[in-house]
């Protein structure tokens, strides 16, 4: 056997370390074999275990099939340990062969063999001609044996080349896969600004880069006492949710990496659950390894990334580089997403203190936002507010002032407070208290420049007029009750800060109830490479798409929708809606107030018919935490209705002084039933809101005898056939 364990690792290499047989070599020994006229010849490779027969015909059984012999003694083994051939006719007459076990035992006495040499010119087998009988070789056998071996000398050297170019390219392959994660990972976490950002890059490359099923980010509390995952939703499953914090002190994987900084590896949940016994009960135990990568800034564990496999795998040098990248990498986007954080949240509260809060008007209900740029941590020059001049009347405002910086907010400021202040002492027009802003603007010497709306709704018989007038600001749009959208495209008047002088006007139109007025500032849909008409396109598909949304969340849900992830400018937006009234007018003694609406069969009309319902009952005094409820309740009923019921399907509202009440009637007999869902069913959950939240609810089957459907409240009788879903909330 040679003392080069190279060698043998060479061997393993080329897979002839095991005792199985080889095709190439069985084939040498075939030759050898038909060539030579002898009985058996064999292909033998020197391992720790004795002789691999990796060529072999005519050995005998057990040999043939094992192919591994472990007494070679010293007649084979001199061979590869002189790097000789070693050619007897009667083994049993050498005395220094007589002894071994081959010719002892398995009857061997001529033999013909010569050495296999690997690429480094080592010996490390060899090809042998072997004949139970004396016998004398020829030159002829020996030229033909001694070109047979060479030739598997030449095979052997021809898998080692192979093996080692191999090799070579899986290195290159590992070293280049290395350096391009560790190139994403750099552009991937350079985008990420924000928590949420750096969150979605980690379970990204966690995933599709490093290859774990699972994926977690905790950051530690601020308080040095915890850590506490951001979100479970691409955690392991069956992950409760009452351990999402963990103290610092506690056996757990996670705690432990926070508080010792060391990676944790694990290479199955038998592993982890030995090191840490209680966590049998945290983790899954079909979950696989598991890694825990502790997240260093600044000398300390700001946050721990934990990785998990569907099956036991272990930590080696190319996956525990990646993952080390990842941490490495996490903790500078982690350090430029806090900073970035801490300046947008104090440029938010300072612009917000300069934004007031929008005045509460009958029949109107309005919303605003104020989003800042992504990219800047300074504060911007967009505004709105608004101002109820009297009970008929409010002025609402918004406008943009040049620049991007904290000179820009002190103008803004300024500007907003003079106007606001024009709104409320002069009685004027909307261009009126244009001319007058623009004027103080120059006369007191801000020599601020930028773009306005100003608009005055005022009510009328049954309706709201809109008296606006712009300075140089985008058109207002107006989001009718039957979901279109109408541009209030007027010729813009000279923007604010040129020519104080310039002559300015007034422009008309009315709101009906249902009817939304939208003002908002050009970083709301603006693009570049865009024409001003094909971004004001696509701001009233947008609009006209959300008719269904309520008006509180119209502002925020445009500026997700339009504004991008990278927002280049700051935005705000104003929506106000002119409220539908109870045709009947509030509730009074002995005469209630009732309201009736057709719903389209079609899921779509649902959130405006939800919206009208609140409108009514805004209009006959119901108060908003009442109202919430009753939307709640009134969403169940009607998508119900939509969902099992039978068209025509009419909505009715009926409030008087002490009691409303809310139904929706179908031509459907089907009565909903009261039932207890599983925890994984979708639906079955509206009855039992209506069950727990409502003072009283009920069925009325029309068109037939009456008869009670349910234990809180007396049937009713309709002229319809089919039945109403209804519920009532008490007023006190």
């Amino acid at each position: 056997m040679p003392t080069d364990l190279q060698a043998l690792r060479d061997l393993e290499h080329v897979g002839l370390a095991a005792p199985t047989a080889d095709e190439a070599f069985d084939r040498f020994a075939r030759l050898v074999r038909r060539h030579l006229r002898v009985p058996a010849a064999v292909v033998y490779f020197v391992v720790r275990e004795g002789q691999v027969l990796a060529g072999a015909s005519g050995v005998p059984e057990p040999m043939q099939s094992n192919r591994l012999l472990q007494h070679p003694g010293t007649l084979t083994n001199v061979i590869t340990a002189r790097g000789e051939p070693v050619v007897t006719v009667d083994a049993r007459a050498d005395p220094l062969l007589c002894d071994n076990y081959l010719v002892r035992e398995m009857g061997l006495v001529a033999l013909a063999g010569y050495p296999v040499f690997d690429l480094r010119g080592r010996a490390v087998g060899a090809l042998c001609a072997v004949d139970d009988q004396p016998r004398e070789w020829s030159q002829d056998d020996l030229d033909s044996l001694a070109d047979l071996a060479a030739a598997c000398t030449a095979e052997l050297r021809l898998r080692a080349e192979r093996e080692r170019a191999r090799r070579i390219q899986e290195t290159a392959v590992r070293a280049n896969r290395r350096s391009r994660f560790l190139l994403s990972l750099s552009e991937a976490f350079a985008n990420a600004n924000t928590m949420d950002q750096v969150e979605e890059v980690i379970v990204e490359v966690g995933t599709a880069g490093i290859g774990a099923r699972y994926c977690a980010f905790a950051l530690a509390d601020a308080d040095g006492r915890g850590i506490t995952y951001r979100s479970l939703v691409h955690a392991e499953p069956q992950f409760p949710q009452r351990l999402r914090q963990t103290k610092l002190d506690e056996q757990r994987p996670l705690a432990e990496a926070a508080r010792t900084a060391r990676p944790l590896f694990f290479r199955s949940a038998d592993e982890m659950f030995t090191a840490f016994p209680g966590s049998e009960e945290l983790c899954d135990p079909e979950v696989g390894a598991r890694a825990y990568l502790p997240v260093v800034t600044a000398g300390a564990v700001v946050a721990v990334i934990m990785l998990a496999w569907e099956r036991d795998r272990g930590p080696d040098q190319d996956s525990y580089a990646l993952q080390t990248g990842l941490a490495h990498y996490t903790g500078h986007a982690l350090e430029r997403a806090r900073l970035l954080e801490e300046r947008r949240e104090s440029a938010k509260t300072l612009q917000r203190a300069m934004l007031s809060r929008l005045p509460e008007v009958p029949h109107l209900d309005m919303a605003a936002t104020y989003s800042p740029a992504t990219r800047s941590d300074q504060i911007g020059g967009d505004w709105y507010d608004a101002v109820a001049v009297d009970d008929d009347a409010t002025m609402f405002m918004i406008g943009d002032v040049t620049g991007h910086d904290m000179r820009a907010a002190a103008k803004m400021g300024q500007l907003r407070s003079l106007l606001r202040a024009f709104a409320w002492s002069h009685d004027e027009s909307p261009s009126a208290l244009l001319s007058l802003l623009d004027k103080a603007n120059s006369g007191l010497g801000l020599l601020a420049s930028g773009t306005a709306v100003v608009a005055r709704l005022e009510r009328v018989a049954g309706a709201y007029q809109l008296t606006w007038s712009t300075a140089g600001h985008p058109p207002p749009l107006v989001l009718r009750e039957d979901g279109t959208v109408e541009r209030l495209s007027v010729l813009p008047d000279m923007m604010l800060g040129v020519r104080p002088t310039s002559k300015r006007t007034d422009h008309v139109t009315t709101l009906r109830p249902g009817d939304t007025l939208l003002l908002y500032t050009d970083g709301l849909a603006e693009q570049r490479g865009t024409t001003p008409d094909q971004w004001l396109n696509r701001l009233q598909k947008t609009l006209g798409a959300l008719g269904d949304t309520a008006t509180a969340a119209l502002p925020v849900t445009l500026v997700r929708r339009l504004a991008s992830d990278d927002q280049r400018d700051d935005v705000a937006v104003l929506a106000v809606r002119v409220r539908a009234a109870a045709p009947s007018g509030p509730p009074s003694p002995g005469r209630p107030a009732t309201a009736e609406r057709k719903l389209a069969p079609s899921l779509l009309d649902v959130g405006p018919a939800r919206i009208w319902v609140d409108d009514v009952l805004e209009s006959c005094g119901v108060p908003m935490p009442l109202r919430r409820t009753v939307m709640l309740l009134t969403s169940e009923i009607l998508t119900n209705a939509v969902d099992h019921g039978q068209a025509p399907f009419t909505a009715t509202v009926e409030v008087d002084l002490d009691r409303l009440r809310v139904g929706v009637r179908d031509s459907s007999t089907v009565q909903p039933e009261l039932r207890d869902p599983a925890v994984t069913e979708f639906g079955g959950r509206g009855v039992q809101f209506l069950e727990r939240l409502a003072s009283r609810w009920g069925v009325d089957r029309h068109g037939g005898a009456p008869r009670p459907s349910h234990r809180h409240g007396p049937p009713r009788e309709g002229r319809r056939t089919g039945k109403t879903v209804w519920f009532e909330l008490d007023l006190g």
